[in-house]
C-alpha cells in the first residue's frame, strides 16, 4: 500500500510543486482518467489505490520510474493489466505534466547523487560564484597560486 503522510507531511510536499502538478493532482479531468481506465481494465476495487499512487508520483513521492513495479506488487495485479494501466495513465495523466515532472524528480534526485562529491561541488560552486567571472583575473589567480601559466600552449 501506499505509504501514508499525515495531512501536514502532504501539504508541505504540495506547497514546493508547481503550478502545473498541483492543478493536475486535483483536477476533475485527473480522477475521471483513472476512473475510466479502472473501469476499462475491470479493476475497480483498485480505484482509489491507484489514485493514491498516481497521486504520490505527481506530488514527487514516487518516481514514475517505479510506478509500474509498485502497482504490480502492492496491488497484485497481473502483468499485461498493469502494463495497460500504467500505459493508459501515462498518457493521460503524466504526459501532459511531463517537463513539470522531470523537472520535479531531477531536483529530488540531485541529493542522492555520491554524497562524497557533493560538499566539494557545493565547495568549488561558492568559489567560482563569488569570484569575479573576469577571464584574465582567473588567469593572473592561477599563475600565481601555481606558478605556471595553464592556458598558454607549451613551445615546442
Amino acid at each position: 500500500m501506499p505509504k501514508k503522510y499525515t495531512k501536514k507531511e502532504f501539504w508541505k510536499f504540495y506547497e514546493k510543486l508547481p503550478q502545473e502538478l498541483k492543478d493536475a493532482l486535483f483536477a476533475k479531468e485527473t480522477e475521471d482518467n483513472i476512473y475510466s481506465i479502472c473501469e476499462r481494465n475491470s479493476i475497480m476495487e483498485k480505484h482509489e489505490n491507484i489514485i493514491d499512487y498516481v497521486g504520490q508520483v505527481l506530488i514527487g513521492l514516487l518516481p514514475p520510474g517505479e510506478f509500474e513495479e509498485s502497482l504490480k506488487k502492492e496491488l497484485k495485479l497481473d502483468k499485461e493489466t498493469t502494463r495497460k494501466v500504467v500505459r493508459e495513465i501515462s498518457r493521460f495523466i503524466f504526459y501532459p505534466v511531463k517537463t513539470s515532472l522531470e523537472e520535479l524528480y531531477k531536483t529530488e534526485a540531485e541529493p542522492s547523487a555520491n554524497s562524497s562529491t557533493l560538499p566539494r561541488a557545493a565547495e568549488l560552486l561558492k568559489r567560482t560564484s563569488s569570484k569575479e567571472s573576469d577571464p584574465e583575473e582567473k588567469t593572473e589567480e592561477a599563475i600565481e597560486e601555481t606558478g605556471k601559466d595553464v592556458y598558454r600552449e607549451p613551445l615546442e
